[in-house]
């Protein structure tokens, strides 16, 4: 199995995903330069790490989603590629429209770090298959604007579609309708603010991410 990460100038969370998809799956994970216009033959997985791509100058991530590899991790996801964007990753995807919506300032306006309880709302996804059942589970924020905001009718058909995926248990940021992360209509690409990066190994607080990195590479 091969694994793609994505490196953007001020990225500082793209080491954090190799070593977790690496310890968790045992996949070949290659680092992939933002300005490289083609992912490495037989990609499983593209994850789009956290971090404060171009140091968030513009809004976050909307010059990364200009970045020459975009196009390429764009026709991978249409082909159906497994697509994560984590934190930062997930600010990307939203302004290169592979996911619908757009990360706000939190609604207090500051930085927040700290461990979040998860629902797994839907336990029928590519990315959440492995968690057999759990309901709950325990990830890792550290975010200034990851308050997802959408119309009502995007929510909407988000909720009735089952591409909600994650929702906080005490919402942290005053993200809409308490969500976390989401998938794109096609059930590939997944965009989530907390970091399971961060939550692969029992010595960090919480071995729950692993899951989610363990269950999309079992279903390429």
């Amino acid at each position: 199995m091969k694994a793609s990460v994505i490196v953007f100038p001020g990225s500082n969370c793209d080491r954090d995903c190799k070593v977790a998809v690496e310890r968790s799956t045992g996949a070949a994970v290659s680092m992939v330069w933002h300005g490289d216009s083609e992912l490495p033959a037989g990609t499983d997985l593209v994850v789009l790490p956290g971090g404060f791509s171009y140091g968030d100058y513009l809004r976050c991530g909307a010059m990364a989603a200009l970045s020459p590899i975009m196009t390429a991790v764009k026709a991978a996801a249409a082909r159906g590629v497994a697509v994560v964007g984590i934190c930062n990753g997930f600010q990307v995807l939203c302004e290169a429209h592979l996911l619908p919506g757009a990360l706000l300032r939190n609604a207090r306006l500051k930085y927040i770090c700290k461990d979040v309880e998860l629902d797994v709302v839907n336990s029928q996804t590519r990315f959440t298959a492995g968690f057999a059942g759990r309901r709950t589970v325990r990830m890792t924020i550290g975010n200034g604007e990851g308050n997802y905001f959408a119309d009502p009718e995007t929510l909407d058909r988000l909720e009735g579609e089952g591409q909600v995926v994650f929702r906080y248990r005490d919402n942290p940021n005053g993200s809409a309708r308490d969500i976390a992360g989401i998938i794109n209509a096609g059930g590939n690409v997944l965009g989530l603010m907390p970091h399971p990066d961060r939550a692969f190994e029992a010595d960090l607080g919480s071995a729950d991410g692993a899951l989610l990195f363990q269950s999309v590479m079992a279903s390429a």
